[in-house]
């Protein structure tokens, strides 16, 4: 039987201007992300649909997850494979199409980490890393659309020990 695990934010719309939603741009598309014990994120629509540049949108946040959740997963099968990371970085990007109603949906998500590990380090065991995170990222395995991983492999000081395509990864 799967162990069940739950979770809740509270979300709060902080954008009335004083006369609510009586039209489409009376309001702000301000709102906060609260969860008990953490900072809340002051969050906003994509500015495309009038929505603050400088609050994280919805959709900046999925991409987020779904790279945290990988970064995560690998960083967790890194330590299990004697592979020591010292630096992971992620330009996550993904693209979403709106429809002809307003509504939309993504239709992909791409990852780019650059793995930055020390000493001797297998290349293909690194890059296989990236996939068996994908295969075990619960945000990955939660959505409709596909999630690409282009992962960069960078040794700080050493020599990687397998072949050389799996570098250019």
């Amino acid at each position: 039987m799967p162990i069940k695990h739950s979770y809740s934010t509270h979300v709060v719309w902080t954008g009335d201007r004083g006369s609510g939603t009586s039209s489409y741009r009376a309001y702000d598309r301000a709102h906060e992300i609260r969860s008990p014990g953490k900072p809340p994120l002051f969050c906003s629509a994509d500015p495309k649909f009038l929505g603050d540049r400088g609050r994280y949108n919805p959709e900046e946040l999925l991409v987020a997850a779904l790279s945290s959740c990988h970064m995560l997963w690998y960083l967790h099968l890194a330590a299990d494979n004697g592979i020591v990371v010292v630096d992971y970085r992620d330009d996550a990007s993904g693209t979403m199409l709106e429809t002809r109603d307003g509504g939309g949906r993504f239709s992909e998500v791409t990852l780019r980490p650059v793995v930055t590990a020390i000493g001797p380090v297998d290349a293909a065991l690194a890059e296989s890393l990236h996939h068996r995170a994908h295969d075990l990222c619960y945000i990955a395995s939660s959505v409709a659309f596909p999630v690409g991983c282009e992962p960069k492999l960078v040794l700080a000081g050493e020599t990687l020990t397998a072949s050389p395509q799996a570098d250019g990864a």
